[in-house]
């Protein structure tokens, strides 16, 4: 069930594993819209504000939750390449015992603080009570998040990427079911798809955990190898939480601009809540290939095979580059019926915001290529600290933007956020790439 990625083509194994993590995406991206569309649909355009207020929030700390699963599997990948099965096993069950904790931890916490982050937000008052109770209950789930991510993210690091596709088809059918149940048959409020994605994910990491027992031998730890470890523990954190944290500094950035968007009102809300939808569901092709890039580098960086690492960066910017255009392409051919799957078609003002939003946003897909592909290479080569570095740049350019562009020219403005945050990260991780490149050289020659 595992996989060597130190041999053979770059660009067909980083292809060969991005397909299923594209696959992947899609299922989650298609119970997320799933939950947007019954919203939107079914309980109406107050609702659907709600829940789409709140994305840059969510993405804030369950975006952290999940890079520090994912940093935690750097050093997976890194031992797999190595052919170091003891070490990768202790790496495996320290970061078991971290993320319990950080589940608790993180959960308690943000839990305590959404009403009033909510209000720091400028959340409008009609729309308060629906992201109140939506992202409590997402929040309440992190737990869940932990436990399929973590566990799907080590998957990954062994080279198989196939198998957490599986589980997360199951989970979106589960997903589905239990949006139409919980508000066409019990008739809930926004309480119902927040439940269901909690109750899907939850369903979804079990079945994973189970089949990690019965089917990857190498991972079955020992009772010496359970034991806590500071040395693992430390550079599990020194991996983990810089990733985790890179998506957090991205997120205030976000959320900035969020405030910005809900000062513009309730229409403007809902049109971009709408259009965020369908930008992370087109946007899955790019956001596969960066999550290839760190079980592909972190293996070869393992293997101590540095010259595939920017041979394989490249081919996989060209793939994406190429992904990019298709992606524009459809947002600007079948934008504007994409948006009717959240929105009535009486709401024209609402959909004009959505699809202007949607074109800006896919039109930087080419930047976003390089910030995805060039920043998870340098965290599968250990430098998980420029992560940190890359999220500020982007949080400067969004905060910029929703201070002084969006200030002067509206709604104009806030479309070139997203674009202008991928560039100002692009100017730092490209020399970033180089140095951290050379830097592994040196290593390797002086050991």
């Amino acid at each position: 069930m595992t996989k060597d990625m130190t041999t053979g083509s770059p660009v067909r194994l980083i292809t060969g594993f991005a397909v299923p993590v594209f696959l992947g995406m899609l299922f989650q991206q298609f119970y997320s819209m799933v939950d947007t569309v019954i919203v939107g649909q079914y309980l109406g355009v107050h609702p659907l504000a709600g829940v789409g207020s709140t994305s840059s929030l969510n993405f804030m700390v369950i975006g952290f939750c999940m890079g520090v699963c994912n940093g935690f599997a750097i050093p997976v990948a890194q031992m797999f390449g190595a052919r170091e099965e003891s070490a990768l096993r202790r790496f495996v069950t320290n970061s078991v015992w971290l993320c319990t904790g950080f589940a608790v931890l993180i959960t308690v916490l943000v839990v305590s603080v959404c009403r009033p982050v909510l209000r720091l937000m400028n959340t409008p008052p009609e729309i308060f009570d629906y992201a109140y109770l939506y992202i409590v209950i997402i929040f309440c789930g992190i737990p869940c998040t932990f436990l399929y991510n973590l566990l799907a993210a080590i998957i990954r690091s062994l080279g198989d990427s196939r198998t957490p596709v599986v589980f997360l088809a199951i989970s979106s059918i589960l997903n589905i079911a239990l949006d139409f149940v919980s508000i066409l048959g019990l008739h809930m409020n926004v309480e119902g798809p927040a439940l269901a994605t909690v109750i899907s994910q939850g369903v979804s990491g079990g079945i994973c955990l189970l089949y990690i027992r019965r089917k990857y031998p190498i991972l079955k730890a020992e009772k010496e190898e359970w034991k806590p470890d500071g040395k693992y523990m430390k550079k599990l954190c020194f991996m983990g939480i810089p990733m985790g944290l890179q998506y957090s500094v991205t997120a205030i950035g976000a959320l900035v601009l969020q405030t910005a968007i809900n000062g513009m009102g309730s229409a403007v809300v809902a049109g971009v809540a709408a259009a965020q939808k369908i930008n992370a569901f087109i946007a899955s092709p790019v956001e596969a290939l960066g999550q290839t890039m760190a079980p592909y580098t972190g293996q070869n960086v393992g293997a101590e095979r540095i010259d595939r690492v920017g041979k394989g960066l490249f081919q996989a910017a060209l793939v994406g580059f190429a992904a990019s255009a298709v992606c524009f392409l459809t947002a600007y051919l079948a934008g504007e019926k994409l948006v009717l799957l959240f929105l009535d078609a009486e709401e024209a003002q609402i959909i004009a915001y959505a699809y202007r939003f949607l074109l800006c946003c896919t039109g930087g897909f080419c930047l976003l290529t390089l910030v995805n592909t060039v920043r998870f290479t340098i965290q599968g080569m250990g430098f998980s600290v420029f992560a940190i570095i890359s999220g500020v740049m982007e949080m400067i350019a969004r905060v910029f933007v929703a201070v002084v562009v969006a200030e002067r020219f509206g709604f104009a403005g806030i479309c070139l956020a997203h674009p202008a945050a991928w560039l100002f990260a692009d100017v730092f991780l490209i020399p970033a790439f180089f140095y951290c490149r050379r830097t592994l050289r040196r290593a390797k020659a002086a050991a």
